[in-house]
């Protein structure tokens, strides 16, 4: 009897991640199902999760935190950041993870030995990804257009910079977690600026995948290692992949099942 998977959002029909959980398994012979659900009210995610009988499913905007309020246990770092991407059903509880945050630290690491890593924005996924970074010994800067969504980043310790403080240091990774470049041509962060930070850099991310950024461009003209959001999704579904599982495979077993999605 095949296991039913499904990923929650508002708008949801654009995710990949039935294509990339579906594929790996098939290729890993795992009875299971993955499918897409529109769910607009956050509140009915536990009902709608256990009415279509799901053993686990991933969570996209704007339902994260929905989702956290969802789960019988969430994991210290979930709850930290309030934001829950996976759910699994075990022993008649729901459990909750945050599988955004080790995925992208999965594919940080591949770009070499990172000490020190810049954060260009404040939003949500920032909070996320500078406390687990910090939590793994990188040392995270931040910064930012406005000085309002820095207050957060201030309080729990990060040093922190709008445009008029910054002034670019060596750092190890730069990543943005803007929108910027996204829709248009336009960079995350003034152009003087940006080649400061960059040219000081090893490496440079990008959150946004389906095209390469105007900030993704600056970067390889400096010939720095990069990868944008796509990579950032492969490992975190390969991370949820596991949970969904039970973990029955390890991480590179998944990883080589699940990685020819981004050529489809």
């Amino acid at each position: 009897m095949r296991e039913l998977f499904a990923i929650f959002g508002n708008p949801v029909h654009h995710s990949k991640s039935p294509l990339m959980h579906n594929l790996a398994f098939q290729k890993l012979g795992y009875p299971g199902c993955y499918t897409r659900r529109l769910l607009e009210d956050g509140s009915k995610l536990r009902e709608t999760f256990l009415n279509l009988e799901l053993k686990g499913a991933n969570i996209t905007v704007p339902h994260k935190e929905a989702a956290m309020l969802a789960a019988d246990e969430v994991e210290p770092f979930a709850a930290e950041v309030r934001a829950v991407n996976t759910l699994v059903l075990k022993n008649g509880k729901l459990y909750g993870y945050n599988t955004d945050a080790p995925g992208f630290y999965r594919a940080l690491t591949r770009l070499g030995d990172v000490k020190t890593a810049l954060i260009i924005g404040a939003g949500g996924t920032a909070r996320a990804l500078s406390l687990y970074l910090r939590s793994r010994g990188i040392d995270v800067e931040v910064v930012n257009r406005s000085a309002g969504r820095l207050e957060w980043f201030k309080q729990e310790g990060f040093v922190c910079h709008t445009w008029d403080g910054f002034h670019a240091e060596a750092k190890d990774a730069v990543i943005n977690n803007t929108s910027a470049g996204l829709e248009d041509e336009s960079l995350p962060m003034p152009k003087e600026l940006l080649d400061k930070a960059l040219s000081n850099a090893k490496c440079a991310v990008d959150v946004i995948y389906g095209k390469k950024t105007p900030f993704l461009k600056e970067a390889e003209k400096l010939n720095l290692p990069t990868f944008d959001g796509s990579e950032m999704l492969l490992q975190q579904g390969i991370i949820a992949f596991d949970y969904f599982t039970d973990h029955r495979y390890d991480l590179d077993e998944i990883e080589t099942a699940m990685r020819p999605f981004l050529q489809l």
